[in-house]
């Protein structure tokens, strides 16, 4: 019983995880889940270009 209200719990957060919704800027974009694959965070490219060039 407590088995399936754990798996549910995971497939939630793994949902959660691809919903491609940026970290930072809270925009929706394709590119969230090509960046979470490629560097591991969920930001966009807008967002990843801005850290790169302005770090802070």
């Amino acid at each position: 019983m407590t088995n399936d209200f754990e798996k549910k719990d995971k497939e939630e957060d793994i949902m959660n995880d691809l919903n491609g919704i940026c970290d930072d800027c809270k925009k929706e974009d394709e590119s969230v889940f090509q960046n979470l694959i490629l560097i591991g965070f969920k930001i966009c490219n807008s967002c990843r270009l801005s850290k790169t060039i302005f770090p802070i």
